[in-house]
């Protein structure tokens, strides 16, 4: 089959309703939870819009915004260079990232059930096992997102479910993420928390392994997602094209999935 036949194939999948569009991206918008690091370090930027005009004396026949906000504000993408451990990975910015990349296939692990039991949930190798044991093996190249349905369990008002001593929000053990490096050769790895790491994986050896370990083997990040509930184990193919933006560390975007209907 040419490659032609098989862009047409999708295409007339999509428009038959064979296959679903679905959109995983959360609203950009200003009451959305950034990361708070603490006091002693500089902080991301909300979403702040301003507008300039709206079909009045500032501009009678157009609308349109200024807008401010961090690398990793909102649904965004970790590059390599985000982290410490990543910054000499070649072609790690956003800019310069192989464009190949931005669409791949994911598998979805459904950790819902140990999320509500525990908003702090570890995800652990012996997790991603059994996981396989199911699904089958994961495919190098793939994209790991861990569901959680986390936006209909914590607090809208305390997203990160901060306490006294910090965080407490899902994400994987060290050991989890190197199998996932070392043993899958996975893209990267996607949550829908405000990071890839656990809330308290600064308590972690080391500290927050899946930036450590992920972005140091050039590995990619996905955060602040929604809506994974809508798609199957595997067998999705994810499109994450991060902004150009000149030596990013990373940028907002707009996570697209393509999933069998089934």
């Amino acid at each position: 089959m040419s490659a032609t036949q098989v862009n047409m194939d999708l295409i007339s999948s999509i428009l038959s309703g064979g296959m679903k569009v679905v959109d995983l991206t959360e609203t950009l918008r200003p009451e959305y939870p950034t990361i708070t690091l603490p006091s002693e370090f500089k902080q991301a930027s909300p979403f702040v819009k301003e507008q300039i005009s709206r079909y009045d004396e500032d501009g009678p026949g157009w609308y349109w915004n200024n807008f401010t906000l961090s690398e990793h504000t909102g649904t965004h993408f970790d590059a390599p260079v985000h982290w410490v451990t990543g910054k000499d990975v070649p072609n790690g910015s956003v800019d310069t990232m192989p464009v190949e990349r931005f669409v791949a296939p994911v598998v979805v692990i459904d950790c819902t059930a140990e999320v509500r039991a525990d908003l702090g949930y570890i995800l652990t190798k012996e997790k991603l096992l059994a996981w396989e044991a199911e699904h089958g093996r994961i495919e190098p190249g793939s994209w790991v997102f861990m569901r959680t349905d986390w936006r209909h369990v914590t607090d809208p008002k305390n997203y990160t479910n901060l306490q006294e001593d910090g965080a407490h929000s899902p994400g994987p053990d060290t050991e989890a993420v190197l199998w996932m490096i070392e043993e899958r050769d996975v893209l990267g790895f996607g949550t829908e928390c405000v990071g890839t790491d656990a809330g308290q994986a600064f308590l972690f050896e080391p500290q927050f392994p899946c930036h450590h370990y992920m972005h140091g083997a050039g590995k990619y990040g996905l955060q602040c997602m929604t809506n994974l509930d809508l798609l199957p184990a595997r067998g999705a193919v994810i499109i994450a094209a991060p902004l150009k933006i000149e030596d990013g560390s990373g940028s907002p975007l707009r996570v697209i999935a393509l999933a069998p209907v089934e």
